[in-house]
């Protein structure tokens, strides 16, 4: 299949015409604006690279990892540390400093793919709503976290990391109980591997990944600061006890 070539204006390809030869490499070119972005995100794509100097990368992979919020595996190694880690948890409080913390560079891993332009583009959408974080703290120290983007009932998450033992699956096992509560139908978890397996994640073909898509109401889009949303159902859950 022919890789599609994205100039300003340009809409996104099919997603099925993906090449999988190439895991999934959608389109080469366009820009990080928002409005890009989010296009991309309702097309079933999303950018990957590694060079800010070099054209961006576009992909739909097949198959695609995805999380039901219900059904994340919690071991009991996890669901100790869940109960006794001493860490507290919170919402959209510290957006730059987890995408920071998810850009730096990790164990066996030289580069990153969330360059200073990517991390630029997710405050963007943060500013605008999109883009959430959770956090965890042990004290007043960032431990672990993760982020992604919030479209209708769907949550496209991009990146999470850990500074002490389980701390990013404690942020995603937070993510998914919140996610169950507000009638999230999936997590987008982009493209399998035996790590995400292990948490859960499953892969479903583009076909279907697509019709949810399609099918995705993005009028019920949780739009805004989440922390200032759960801190509100909070409080009138106490008012209302």
């Amino acid at each position: 299949m022919a890789v599609s070539f994205i100039r300003n204006q340009t809409p996104f390809p099919n997603a099925q015409s993906a090449d999988d030869a190439v895991g999934g490499l959608l389109a080469v070119g366009g820009d990080l604006s928002s409005e890009r972005l989010l296009a991309a995100y309702r097309a079933g794509a999303f950018p990957w690279f590694e060079d800010d100097k070099a054209p961006i990368l576009w992909w739909s992979p097949e198959p695609r990892a995805v999380l039901r919020p219900g059904a994340m595996h919690v071991s009991r190694s996890l669901r100790k540390r869940l109960r006794k880690a001493g860490v507290r948890i919170s919402w959209d409080s510290a957006f730059s400093e987890v995408v920071s913390g998810c850009a730096a560079p990790r164990r066996g891993r030289s580069g990153t793919w969330i360059t200073p332009h990517m991390q630029l583009a997710y405050g963007r959408l943060h500013d605008l709503g999109y883009a959430h974080s959770v956090e965890v703290w042990r004290g007043s120290r960032l431990v672990g976290g993760l982020y992604g983007l919030s479209l209708g009932d769907l949550f496209f998450a991009e990146s999470m990391f850990s500074r002490i033992a389980d701390a990013s699956k404690i942020a995603l096992h937070h993510l998914c109980q919140r996610l169950l509560l507000w009638g999230f139908r999936l997590i987008d978890c982009q493209i399998p591997n035996d790590h995400l397996r292990s948490l859960g994640v499953q892969s479903m073909p583009r076909t279907e990944f697509l019709a949810l898509l399609a099918a995705n109401d993005e009028s019920q889009t949780r739009r805004g600061n989440w922390g200032a949303t759960i801190d509100a159902q909070a409080t009138q859950v106490l008012v209302d006890s």
